[in-house]
């Protein structure tokens, strides 16, 4: 079995990425030029018609929406997911948390052009108070055991939203170290093989997480 997974560095595709290689699955990549809009073309529009990054192609079809792409690649070849009982209620739980509502609350903080015609600080500035409080909701929180290891579904979806967090939304309004477990997470995450394959084929520098600078990719831009 081999996949497609049509990605830009240091986009939501990482998180597929990410899956991918603890999964050691097979798949190639092709990269979607946002230097170029590609993103909006008519070739990737139809893999994914609403125009983000990423999509997996699959032998059951195009995929899009990074929960869904996650929990297919888990029913496929597992070790993503707990199979049964508490412990995939909880994992269900957070993962589509981290899909429906950190994820969202990231995405008002990077593009706030798009929510907004009027003063940008004006939607980060409550954007980046509900990203804080959703950290700390999460660090707190009594059933998040992949925090500690070993790397899922979960882990593979929080650790780029904590980069994206110290690198984009304006400047250093977010500091990884104010939330101690979180930071133990990251530190766990960056001595994983999946992650140092990441690290070169993105161009994420050897502390993505924990201390993430811009990406400097082999191909493609970030941005």
């Amino acid at each position: 079995m081999s996949y497609v997974l049509h990605y830009a560095p240091d986009n939501a595709s990482l998180v597929i990425r990410l899956a991918l290689e603890h999964q050691g699955v097979p798949y190639r990549t092709r990269l979607v030029d946002r230097s170029k809009q590609a993103q909006s073309s008519p070739a990737y529009l139809a893999l994914n018609p609403n125009g983000l990054i990423p999509a997996l192609e699959t032998p059951d079809g195009a995929m899009f929406e990074t929960t869904a792409i996650l929990l297919y690649l888990s029913e496929q070849h597992g070790k993503l997911m707990p199979k049964a009982g508490s412990e995939r209620a909880a994992a269900l739980k957070w993962l589509v948390w981290l899909g429906n509502t950190l994820h969202p609350m990231l995405r008002i903080m990077f593009y706030p052009h798009i929510y907004t015609k009027g003063d940008i600080e004006d939607i980060r500035t409550p954007a980046r108070a509900q990203i804080t409080h959703m950290l700390g909701l999460l660090e707190q929180a009594q059933d998040v055991a992949w925090l500690e290891g070993p790397i899922s579904a979960m882990s593979c979806y929080l650790a780029p939203m904590l980069r994206w967090c110290a690198i984009y939304g304006g400047p250093a309004w977010f500091d990884l170290s104010d939330h101690p477990r979180l930071m133990d997470f990251a530190l766990l995450m960056e001595q994983t093989e999946p992650v140092h394959r990441a690290i070169a084929a993105e161009g994420l520098g050897a502390t993505p997480f924990s201390a993430p600078r811009p990406a400097t990719p082999p191909e493609g831009s970030a941005t």
